[in-house]
């Protein structure tokens, strides 16, 4: 990846309508036939300026290459060299249902197969059927959404993952079971810039 090429984009200030930040927009990334396709039957949503996707300053002071999840505001960040960042605006777990930590991305996948987990079949047992039918395929309507970073803990699966979804208009709220949800257009931004091994942190606090 060349990140210097990256980093290299000339920032355009603009003021965020109503947050007072300023960063420069990113281009979409380009799309296979398959994202074309589920995307345009994919649920669409207005989210917001502050929660687009810019080049920022990056105010993490992480490494180049690093995935860093603030919980608090709902942001999550990819840092480039010289003190840049792309910032992505993201859905966090409610509270009772958030994680915070250090993990690495140990799987990545392309319009992922969603299986709910052990703990989402106790509470929603409608859920059992599609666990049974090993779970429900990828596509439009599908909660994980274009792209999937899995977050793994050495060779240990966390259970969290970093995905689209079919509810974009939560972009910017704490609603999920835990897992960082982010637009299908930005997901696939972010997983076009990453690799296996990614470090991933994630913070309850304001960068």
């Amino acid at each position: 990846m060349n990140y210097r090429a990256i980093a290299s984009i000339a920032l355009v200030s603009a003021a965020l309508s109503g947050c007072g930040v300023t960063g420069a927009s990113t281009p979409d990334p380009s799309l296979n036939a398959k994202d074309k396709e589920f995307m345009s039957l994919a649920p669409q949503a207005n989210v917001g300026g502050e929660y687009g996707r810019y080049i920022v300053e990056d105010p993490t002071g992480a490494a180049p290459g690093t995935i860093t999840v603030d919980t608090y505001r709902n942001f999550l960040y990819f840092s480039l060299p010289n003190k840049k960042a792309v910032r992505y605006g993201v859905a966090t777990g409610r509270d009772a249902a958030g994680w915070t930590g250090e993990a690495t991305v140990g799987k990545m996948a392309e319009w992922p197969r969603w299986m709910p987990p052990a703990d989402m079949l106790e509470r929603w047992p409608h859920l059992k059927p599609t666990a049974e039918a090993g779970g429900l395929p990828g596509g439009p309507d599908n909660p994980l959404g274009s792209r999937a970073l899995y977050l793994f803990q050495g060779d240990k699966d966390t259970m969290y993952r970093i995905h689209g979804t079919n509810e974009p208009e939560k972009i910017g709220q704490k609603v999920s079971s835990g897992c960082i949800r982010m637009r299908d257009i930005d997901v696939i931004d972010l997983y076009n810039r990453v690799h296996i091994g990614t470090r991933v942190v994630v913070a309850d606090k304001a960068f």
